[in-house]
């Protein structure tokens, strides 16, 4: 039986198991139509980067590439939606429409070279000319984006509105991708590797464990802690793999690098080696690259074979995270290891954690928002979803938030100011009934709190926490202090007015808030949220005074 462009994409797309798919409109329209007769939601988005952050976020959640579209005049706004995505290593599905070949070269209306603008956020990029091409590369599309690493696929549809490919005949039924979810491989490394590198872990008696964003993705959790109480090696996360591991948990030191509490850093700079699993090593988890120590001998894991040997490494071994921890669990065995390393490590997040207790349970107004971090922990379920910004709010969760590491699960965004709320109403969409909290600034807030609409139309509900200390809160102390210490100088450049009531906005789109001005309040409030059926604005007045925690740095 062949079916007609939009029939097979419809089909498809439900068939795979999604849910929702996320939109600005033209686009698509006889596709949205089938969708929603078949029970999967089209949301409707405010803006390209407002729906490609949902996708984002629903995809995080999912495992399954997240579906997001727009026509061919917002495609530019689209393309520079996906770096997030790009950077945090995510499966998303970019359809875009493309004005016909007779168009094109004529200076057509908001028409510009899509491929160029898409190249450097995606893994690939295909033109789907007619309806007969779509099987085809949407099944492709969909295999590259969920293959380690998973990053966005953009598919640029002939017409306008893709209604060139809608309209055409297929030839083909409709695919059931389901399977297909990220990340799809998990090769184990080669066995002598592997034999290589245990023989390598167990000569040193200083050894750290930095597991990043792609440890993460692999879900190797319970493997990680494993090896790291065989190797009585302490374990830092790269910030978005802050949820992997029980953050309470002895062998945890938290955070390593630029968005750091000061233990994991001093941790890793101390180190006789470093196993990095997972992890990049850029400049935001290396703290510019001065952690760990420059000269320290590194060996690594890796599924993506183009992280290995970034940093100079005696050994690098690629596949899967979880499957090679698995085989190397096997071979080290249950050895004999000193655990002095280890018992300096906890020490140092002992003494951090006892110097950090007064704020967690600070009575200050303005609010401290460590005094918010320490209450959202307390309250978050213990299958629930944190969706945090990026700057102060990633430093602010990251730090002080803690996770249980098995049922609940931290998102946070890569880079992109704003993301955390059209992020965690896609992250809601894929979470059933799972709570979803996002931590979001005030000044992140304003890039999309249009999307409040949409969580009111799709009755979409999650708990949205405002930071508000009225301003950008991470740069100004060095602002005030380039101004000569005039606060009302500094103020002209990241302070906000004074005058916004996020509650009375919510109410504006039908929503409800609660305004906390007192610490006592905020426990009672996150509560009350996260026991309604659709989203609350919980808007915490906090002061910009207040510091997040430093990383530390070593000296020279």
């Amino acid at each position: 039986m062949s079916l007609k462009g939009w029939e097979w994409l419809a089909r498809s797309i439900a068939r795979s198991g999604q849910s929702h798919v996320f939109f600005i409109d033209a686009v698509l329209r006889p596709t949205l139509m089938a969708l929603e007769a078949q029970g999967v939601q089209p949301v409707l988005a405010h803006s390209e980067k407002g729906a490609a952050y949902m996708a984002d976020g629903y995809a995080r959640v999912s495992g399954r590439p997240g579906i997001v579209a727009a026509q061919s005049v917002g495609a530019a706004n689209l393309a520079a939606a996906l770096q997030d995505a790009w950077l945090g290593r995510v499966p998303m599905l970019a359809l875009t429409g493309r004005k016909p070949p007779h168009a094109q070269h004529r200076n057509a209306y908001q028409e510009v070279a899509h491929a160029p603008l898409f190249a450097p956020v995606t893994k690939a990029g295909m033109a789907v000319e007619a309806a007969s091409d779509l099987p085809r590369l949407f099944r492709q599309g969909w295999a590259a984006a969920t293959a380690a690493p998973p990053r966005p696929v953009h598919l640029d549809l002939n017409g306008l509105m893709a209604e060139i490919v809608e309209q055409g005949d297929t030839g083909a039924e409709a695919a059931d991708l389901s399977a297909w979810t990220a990340p799809r491989h998990r090769p184990v490394a080669d066995a002598g590797d592997v034999a290589r590198l245990a023989r390598r872990l167990l000569e040193e008696p200083r050894i750290a464990i930095v597991a990043g964003d792609g440890a993460a993705l692999s879900g190797c959790g319970a493997e990680l802690m494993e090896l790291a109480a065989r190797l009585q090696a302490p374990v830092a996360t790269s910030l978005g793999a802050r949820g992997l591991v029980p953050t309470r948990h002895r062998l945890h030191v938290g955070v390593v690098g630029s968005y750091s509490a000061p233990p994991a850093n001093k941790v890793v700079h101390g180190a006789g080696l470093v196993l990095m699993v997972g992890s990049d090593g850029g400049d935001q988890v290396t703290h510019a690259w001065r952690v760990p120590a420059p000269g320290t001998p590194i060996v690594q894991i890796d599924a993506d074979p183009l992280e290995l040997d970034r940093c100079p490494a005696e050994i690098s071994v690629c596949g899967d995270p979880r499957a090679t921890l698995e085989a190397l669990l096997e071979v080290l065995g249950t050895p004999e290891r000193n655990s002095a390393f280890l018992d300096e490590a906890a020490a140092l997040v002992a003494a951090w954690r006892q110097e950090m207790a007064p704020r967690l349970a600070s009575d200050e107004t303005p609010i401290d928002p460590a005094r918010l971090c320490a209450e959202i922990s307390a309250a978050l379920p213990e299958d629930g979803i944190l969706v945090a910004d990026t700057g102060y709010s990633g430093i602010w969760t990251g730090t002080l938030i803690e996770f249980n590491g098995t049922g609940q699960q931290y998102l946070r965004a890569a880079g992109s100011l704003g993301w955390a709320f059209p992020a965690a109403l896609g992250a809601k969409c894929a979470a059933g009934a799972r709570k979803v909290v996002c931590y979001s600034g005030d000044g992140a807030l304003y890039y999309h709190l249009t999307e409040l609409e949409t969580a009111k139309r799709r009755g979409i509900a999650v708990t949205l926490v405002v930071n508000n200390n009225q301003g950008f809160g991470q740069g100004w102390p060095n602002l005030v202090r380039a101004a000569g210490n005039r606060p009302e100088v500094a103020g002209t450049l990241l302070r906000f007015g004074a005058h916004t009531d996020f509650c009375a906005l919510a109410a504006g789109f039908g929503l409800r808030g609660i305004r906390v001005e007192r610490p006592e309040q905020i426990g009672p409030a996150l509560r009350e949220a996260m026991a309604s059926d659709e989203t609350v604005v919980v808007e915490v007045m906090t002061g910009i005074d207040h510091r997040a925690p430093e990383p530390w740095t070593p000296e020279g």
